[in-house]
């Protein structure tokens, strides 16, 4: 196929827009400079399917590039409907996407395949904000222990998530995580190391070790720069590299995803831990994923050269 024309969805409307618009510029930049002819669409501009997708056939590109995080754009409602449309794009199809999205099902199918994930319990529904008294939901803490990891089901860079080191902060916690989504997850928090691989091609690249210098990665660690050491390759020992790559390659395929992706994990000792899969990860000038392809000798334009490969490759 003869690339010429791309279209970049950027924006959006999740609560993950300014990344997606930082990633987006990104990605466009890198595009132009590689020759493409590049169109920018916002999908916050088409709040109705059918409008974003006939903005899309108007510009009679050759492939969508989809640079949106979290919502919509990346829960695999978008990619089902390029798909029916009969339009190309980046990343992985409809049916990965919603499986990764949802870390409670993410967890169930990894879990099957032998990798060690934290435990954790679902609440579908804000089952504590009639219970005034801690000791009404002591089971919760005696299961996970303290602290223990509050966050929303279906989001990403880190919105609504709270670290719970006592049982009295646990139901506002609670509450601010279902501002964001309509199921959260308590996690049981693994004591460690943050490591993150990134998937490229069927490839696992190599382990990069996170370092907050102070308190842990949330959005304003991931986003401010200077807030966080980033370590590619990570120094951890050649044999627990080798493992949590293998543990990201087999996550990542357990979920039927292809193109490229994040998939991030806690050391324990010498034991991975899957926390989830990002299949539309951040291409921001701090992102992980860009990051990792460096250190293998892949530019920024390298990474995006071997996503429009791989993403036809699929189709």
């Amino acid at each position: 196929m003869n690339l010429k024309k791309i279209v970049v969805l950027r924006g959006g409307s999740s609560n993950e827009r300014e990344i997606s618009l930082i990633s987006g510029a990104e990605i466009v930049k890198s595009l132009s400079t590689l020759g493409y002819e590049v169109t920018e669409i916002d999908p916050a501009a088409y709040p109705v399917v059918e409008d974003l997708l006939r903005a899309i056939k108007r510009e009679q590109a050759d492939l969508v590039f989809n640079a949106l995080h979290g919502g919509s754009g990346e829960n695999g409602k978008l990619a089902a409907a390029l798909e029916l449309a009969g339009l190309a794009f980046t990343g992985s199809p409809y049916k990965s996407s919603c499986l990764a999205m949802d870390k409670y099902v993410a967890k169930l199918i990894v879990a099957a395949e032998g990798i060690p994930c934290p435990k954790h319990i679902l609440l579908r529904a804000n089952l504590l904000e009639d219970y005034n008294d801690p000791q009404d939901y002591e089971a919760l803490g005696e299961k996970l222990g303290l602290p223990l990891i509050v966050k929303p089901n279906d989001a990403g860079s880190s919105v609504g998530i709270s670290i719970v080191h006592a049982l009295g902060d646990l139901k506002a916690a609670v509450a601010a995580a279902f501002e964001h989504c309509e199921a959260v997850l308590l996690e049981e928090y693994i004591r460690g190391r943050e490591l993150t691989v990134s998937i490229l091609a069927d490839r696992a690249l190599p382990v990069v070790e996170i370092r907050p210098q102070t308190g842990w990665y949330d959005y304003k660690n991931k986003y401010t720069p200077g807030q966080t050491q980033y370590l590619a390759p990570a120094p951890i020992e050649e044999s627990t590299a080798q493992l949590t790559q293998l543990y990201a390659l087999r996550a990542f395929q357990a979920l039927s995803c292809s193109v490229y992706g994040r998939v991030d994990f806690r050391l324990r000792g010498d034991t991975p831990y899957f926390l989830e899969v990002n299949t539309l990860p951040g291409m921001t000038p701090l992102s992980l994923t860009p990051m990792a392809a460096k250190a293998v000798g892949l530019s920024f334009a390298d990474l995006l050269q071997n996503i429009i490969k791989s993403s036809l490759a699929h189709l």
